[in-house]
């Protein structure tokens, strides 16, 4: 913001060091003003100005020539004055403690997923009904966010029909990937389903360019040679092969795809956090799934289940179906607050090391049977997923701030 000063030539000269009196009490922010000259200090004569930010001042001399210089000064003089912007406390954190916020999201946010699958496999393999399984886990976060809403715990974010209009496209693809990945993970083991959606980045950049009409770099698409190629070794050698499985993971991956094309552009400008962000989410996504997991598997089919799974399980089959709900929630919470602090490279980079954990944990807790040439292909396809996240463009960078536009001008 420019303001500006109207000095006598009868004062002194008012250089760039000089102070500028301020007076904070009964100014709304952001305003400026002119004080008469009965409530100048001594010695300075004229118009004074009144500002609630700090002013930085440019000597007159410093934008003349040296015939203007030299000439009688004028009655009256004008000087700019650019109102400071006041600095934001969470700009000014040491780059440490920023590093060090980032590795606790990614710890956080890979522990809580290798848990949420395990417990997920487990819930699948007594109670083979993905849908219902998939409805509990969105039900059970819908649930957290509303209490942590109505005790105060977390603000509740406000919205209107506009924000939620925007979310609709993604809650429908975030509910058919995330119905697709448990079917999947309910048909072939945990570690075969991550290493086929390590093939999401293929996915990403086919739709991208045959349907949005966008193009890539060179490298790009040398990138998904690893990803397809890996992805389908790892296929052809899975022992336990299912075509359920299998296809469940591809539309799972395409259905995330869409889901972060959707995101992109309805978290634009946005208002409301990560955490309530997918809070929204889930609870959209609950809505959708509800009646048609009642129409796929039904009650009648879940009770049945359900008898038995405790029969077979005990109890603790409760606490498992408890916690792949708390915990599906909770991975990706964090995974949505981690976008509020690094880039979508970095986010990349992160889900990939996070399947690779999910990977190795899975074999290792299940003992699921590897073949070498099996493991090969998932170190390929994992290998061609990080070089995509090297060579993959940045996003376009934010449109740069206006210049300060003048507030007013009095001279005479």
């Amino acid at each position: 913001m420019i303001c500006s000063l109207k000095h006598s030539a009868l004062s002194p000269t008012i250089n760039g060091s000089d102070p500028v009196v301020r007076r904070n009490t009964q100014l709304a922010a952001g305003k400026a003003f002119f004080l008469s000259p009965l409530g100048a200090p001594k010695g300075l004569k004229g118009s004074l100005l009144v500002s609630t930010k700090p002013l930085h001042l440019t000597s007159i001399e410093a934008f003349s020539s040296p015939k203007e210089r030299n000439a009688p000064p004028p009655r009256s003089i004008v000087c700019k004055a650019y109102e400071a912007e006041p600095v934001d406390a969470g700009e000014a954190k040491p780059e440490a403690a920023r590093k060090a916020k980032i590795g606790v999201y990614f710890a956080t946010w890979w522990a809580l997923n290798v848990v949420f699958n395990i417990y997920n496999k487990k819930v699948l393999n007594a109670f083979p009904y993905p849908w219902l399984t998939s409805t509990l886990s969105l039900a059970c976060g819908s649930l957290m966010m509303l209490i942590s809403w109505a005790t105060r715990i977390t603000p509740a974010p406000k919205t209107d029909f506009e924000f939620w209009k925007t979310l609709l496209p993604v809650a429908v693809a975030h509910t058919i990937g995330h119905v697709a990945a448990t079917v999947s993970m309910s048909k072939v083991a945990v570690s075969f389903t991550h290493i086929i959606k390590s093939g999401e980045p293929a996915f990403s950049v086919l739709v991208s360019r045959f349907i949005l009409g966008e193009s890539f770099p060179a490298g790009v698409y040398l990138s998904l040679l690893p990803i397809i190629g890996g992805c389908a070794l790892a296929a052809v050698t899975e022992l336990n092969f299912n075509m359920t499985g299998f296809m469940g993971a591809m539309i799972s991956n395409l259905a995330f795809v869409f889901r972060n094309i959707f995101s992109k552009k309805g978290m634009k400008g946005k208002s409301v956090s990560g955490m309530n962000y997918y809070a929204c989410l889930s609870m959209l996504s609950l809505l959708i799934l509800t009646p048609f997991a009642i129409a796929v598997e039904g009650p009648q089919m879940w009770a049945a289940g359900w008898q038995n799974a405790l029969s077979q399980i005990g109890p603790n089959f409760v606490w498992w179906v408890a916690a792949q709900s708390v915990f599906y929630h909770l991975y990706n919470q964090v995974s949505y607050m981690s976008l509020d602090e690094i880039s979508p490279l970095t986010f990349s980079i992160g889900n990939t090391m996070k399947r690779i954990s999910v990977i190795v944990s899975s074999i290792i807790i299940f003992r699921t049977p590897v073949q070498p040439v099996n493991a090969l292909g998932a170190a390929i396809a994992v290998l061609g997923t990080f070089l995509y996240s090297q060579v993959a463009p940045p996003p376009p960078p934010p449109p740069p701030p206006l210049p300060p536009s003048p507030l007013f001008s009095n001279s005479s």
